[in-house]
């Protein structure tokens, strides 16, 4: 028996799993990296048992080429390290094995075993009152490594030894029925790790499969769990769901579970106002042309995105600030820094991309000023290009009153030198100058009286 479930559906790993032999499979060792073929004769020929395991097998059975080669064998971190001169160890929460191969890395983790009971003084192992692990460096079998995976798809090993797949928790046919399966109890899962939650919408969208009810049913209860993970290891997760080329279906589904909620509360309560048919439109929008970008191989940067997603509330702190009696310039600066440090509470964004969703914010106050040389100076600024793109997206979204604004600079940005300073010119007549700079009038010095007089 391959997998069980309890009454309920919940999946449980075998002690024997299902061994598919070479000649049932279609997986072939051209298919991997180089690299983590040498990784796994290393480790062989010292001695110990090594894999191939998780996403590369599951990806190349649906199809899909793997973007990461990880590695797990029975040898611990200082063990590996011993074997290779490019290793180097990180991780506090789980030791690995970084192999170093230029640009591309292989991921080598021991097998994990299980956990004792809270109250256990080894300090190899941690979680807190809520059930999160917060250390995990317990070593065990390829059994009790299989029932630590999070989901059955992921609990599928190639071993270099004879060329077969180890199918712990009926993996190959959660592939073939195409779902999303925690392997065992969902909440104590996610309990141990909220960031399940993410993971399992991510492969939901990323795979095109569906969340299998058991594994889906914990989730909007307890995704609140998600306050508890850092800031910073939240920010990973939002890349991984908003650089995969499936950032609009992401942001859906994470709003049906109510996740989103937990990683951008601002945005999540103007999202649930009555009037909020722009603001949907305007984010749906942003992450669909990502995933177009992406998709097309395009550069895209992260600053965009937590522009976009921060743009609203920090138009509403804004708005307040000013109604208080703050002036228009000093209201927008202090929103800013407000709205990024309550952000920042949640998901810790790096200060290189804070700074760009800064640039893209200031460009937008300063695109309807362009008499003079203001139009050519803001033209030049490294983050005008994102800049102009935000102001496409809010009048593709609805924000019709900058529509003439969106056109101005269409055209200004397709003519050439001349073509610019006429555009300018004619824009400083039709407003009557008002556009032109005004000169600061010189203080003429005073004469001085004629003794004669």
């Amino acid at each position: 028996m391959v997998k069980g479930k309890d009454p309920v559906g919940t999946v449980t790993c075998s002690a024997t799993p299902v061994l598919i032999p070479r000649s049932e499979h279609a997986i072939s060792r051209k298919q991997f990296s180089p690299n983590a073929i040498k990784v796994l004769y290393r480790l062989k020929d010292g001695g110990y048992d090594a894999y191939l395991v998780g996403g590369c097998i599951r990806d190349i059975l649906l199809g899909i080429e793997p973007k990461d080669f990880d590695v797990v064998t029975n040898a611990t971190p200082e063990q590996v390290k011993k074997l290779f001169r490019n290793c180097r160890l990180i991780g506090r929460r789980f030791r690995l094995a970084h192999i170093v191969f230029g640009r591309e890395i292989i991921e080598v983790a021991t097998m994990r075993g299980h956990h004792q009971a809270q109250d256990n003084p080894d300090p190899t192992s941690q979680s807190s009152d809520q059930g999160q692990l917060l250390r995990d460096n317990v070593y065990g079998t390829i059994e009790e490594d299989a029932q630590r995976r999070d989901f059955s798809i992921n609990a599928l090993y190639y071993s270099i030894n004879d060329f077969s797949i180890r199918d712990f928790a009926g993996g190959i046919a959660a592939i073939e029925h195409r779902k999303i399966e925690l392997i065992g109890d969902p909440e104590t899962r996610y309990r141990e790790d909220p960031v399940r939650m993410l993971r399992a919408v991510r492969f939901a969208t990323k795979l095109d499969m569906s969340i299998a009810g058991p594994t889906e049913a914990p989730i909007a209860e307890l995704a609140p769990l998600l306050g508890n993970i850092p800031p910073a290891r939240l920010f990973e997760e939002t890349l991984k769901l908003f650089l995969g080329g499936k950032a609009e279906a992401n942001f859906l589904m994470l709003r049906k579970y109510g996740l989103f909620k937990q990683l951008f509360p601002a945005v999540d309560a103007i999202l649930d106002s009555a009037d909020s048919e722009f603001e949907i439109t305007f984010i749906q929008k942003m992450f669909a042309n990502t995933d177009d970008r992406i998709n097309a191989d395009k550069k895209v940067t992260p600053a965009f995105i937590y522009a976009a997603l921060l743009w609203f509330p920090l138009r509403d702190r804004c708005n307040s600030l000013i109604a208080e009696g703050m002036n228009e310039y000093d209201a927008f600066m202090q929103a800013i820094s407000q709205v990024l440090a309550e952000n920042a509470r949640h998901i810790a964004v790096p200060k290189r991309f804070t700074l760009g969703a800064r640039d893209i914010w200031h460009i937008q106050q300063r695109l309807d000023k362009r008499g003079g040389q203001r139009a050519y100076r803001l033209s030049l600024q490294p983050r005008f290009k994102a800049g102009y793109d935000f102001l496409l997206l809010r009048v593709e979204s609805g924000e019709t009153e900058q529509q003439e604004l969106a056109n101005w600079w269409t055209d200004y940005l397709q003519q050439d030198v001349s073509g610019q300073k006429e555009m300018v010119k004619a824009l400083g007549q039709r407003s009557g100058g008002s556009e032109r700079r005004r000169r600061r009038p010189r203080n003429k010095p005073r004469r001085k009286p004629n003794p004669e007089s």
